[in-house]
């Protein structure tokens, strides 16, 4: 028999286990047996310092940090900046820029939650959902290609208006060993006309992809048993913890701000918002999932629009869009009008303004204080995945160790917001 013996709790180094977490989130568990009985994520180990560097440089070469901070919601972070400087200026983009910035949020909300159920089932010890999320992630990319010449960093949201209007052709596979015959036929099919044209395409055909990973999942055995009743929130809880996005809807509260706040042309669109009934983290898959299919009604509705009603993009106002290349050529007031905007912007009014989108991991806001001059005088950002994961400890403890897994997965967490 062991004498003087005591039973002690073990405190362990926890991850990198999330794709998005990637040695950037050291989570200190202090474990009793295999019971969590307190987590403490450590945070402070990516330092993008994102707020200060936009202190230094005119408002609009800032726009491409902001697709750097949630590196799967880009352009949703770009609204919100952009909102905030638009706000400040008291001007508005043309409706047809807010057709498409509505058209791309939920885009980018579709590549999102892509991102989301693929990871979180990774996580989980589903391989397969990784590879058929991936399958649309890979299409709806191109359209970001499309329109801003990137694959993820788009910076295409600009003060006033976006970049450009949308193609007229969309970009087609060029045959090559991988791509040939029938097989680069099938790719290009959608691909024949107008990006409106391969939207069209796409948003028919993706509510049967989204079955597909339904199958692999919902009424999956061993998916149900790792997330029923597993890191459940109530409402208050929620509430209490500054929660929004789908994890506050999870828990049950409809709460969306493109309904309760609407901005850009969400006021005009006809969308559901998915609440949940548990709060577990399965409740939360299934309100993404339900998400995915709405955003595929919206920009439905978007592309039918854009097709019946032409107009601007940007505001017709060189102080803060640039002239067109062909007035450069020949008008010297456009030519000074352009250089002056790329080389120290414009002044913004002093003041200070809050713009919040519903970005698709919740509430992105950007808090902007200007002193009159070219550049912000303070920046802070709003992120949903900060306030996520500081509850870590209150809804872990008294889960088992691979509970935690499932909890990060539920989070969605992008650390690029988190240590900004």
């Amino acid at each position: 028999m062991m004498s003087g013996q005591e039973i002690r709790n073990y405190t362990m180094n926890f991850g990198p286990q999330h794709p998005a977490a990637h040695g950037v989130l050291r989570l200190v568990l202090e474990m009793d047996g295999e019971t969590v009985v307190k987590a403490d994520p450590h945070i402070g180990l990516l330092h993008r310092a994102t707020e200060k560097l936009a202190e230094s440089k005119p408002f609009n070469q800032s726009i491409g940090y902001m697709d750097r901070l949630d590196y799967v919601s880009m352009m949703c972070n770009e609204h919100g900046y952009v909102r905030a400087i638009e706000q400040l200026l008291g001007i508005q983009a043309p409706i047809r820029a807010q057709y498409i910035r509505t058209m791309f949020d939920e885009i980018t909300r579709i590549l999102n939650h892509l991102m989301w159920i693929g990871s979180n089932a990774l996580d989980l010890g589903a391989m397969a959902v990784f590879l058929y999320a991936f399958r649309e992630r890979e299409e709806l990319m191109d359209c970001y290609e499309a329109v801003s010449g990137a694959r993820m960093h788009a910076t295409y949201y600009r003060p006033g208006g976006v970049y450009r209007d949308l193609p007229a052709r969309m970009p087609q596979y060029q045959e090559s060993r991988w791509h040939k015959g029938k097989d680069l036929k099938r790719l290009n099919r959608w691909r024949e006309g107008s990006m409106l044209d391969f939207l069209d395409a796409f948003t028919d055909d993706f509510p049967t992809k989204v079955d597909e990973y339904e199958n692999l999942l919902t009424d999956n055995r061993i998916w149900k048993q790792r997330t029923v009743d597993i890191g459940v929130v109530s409402p208050e809880q929620a509430l209490a913890w500054g929660m929004s996005g789908p994890m506050l809807r999870g828990s049950g509260i409809e709460w969306d701000l493109r309904k309760k706040q609407p901005y850009a042309a969400y006021a005009d669109v006809d969308f559901d918002i998915p609440v949940g009934v548990h709060g577990d983290c399965y409740d939360r898959y299934l309100v993404r999932v339900e998400e995915m299919r709405q955003s595929n009604r919206i920009i439905k509705q978007c592309v039918k629009w854009l097709r019946e009603h032409d107009g601007p993009v940007m505001l017709d106002n060189y102080k803060v869009s640039p002239p067109p290349r062909e007035s450069m050529k020949t008008d010297m007031e456009a030519l000074i009008h352009h250089f002056k905007l790329f080389t120290e912007g414009y002044g913004v009014p002093a003041g200070e303004t809050y713009a919040a989108v519903e970005a698709p991991k919740g509430e992105f806001g950007v808090y902007l204080i200007s002193d009159g001059a070219n550049k912000p005088f303070r920046l802070k950002v709003r992120a949903p995945s900060f306030v996520h994961l500081s509850s870590m400890d209150a809804i872990v403890a008294g889960h088992m160790l691979p509970d935690v897994v499932a909890m990060i997965g539920t989070y969605d967490v992008v650390f690029g917001e988190v240590d900004r």
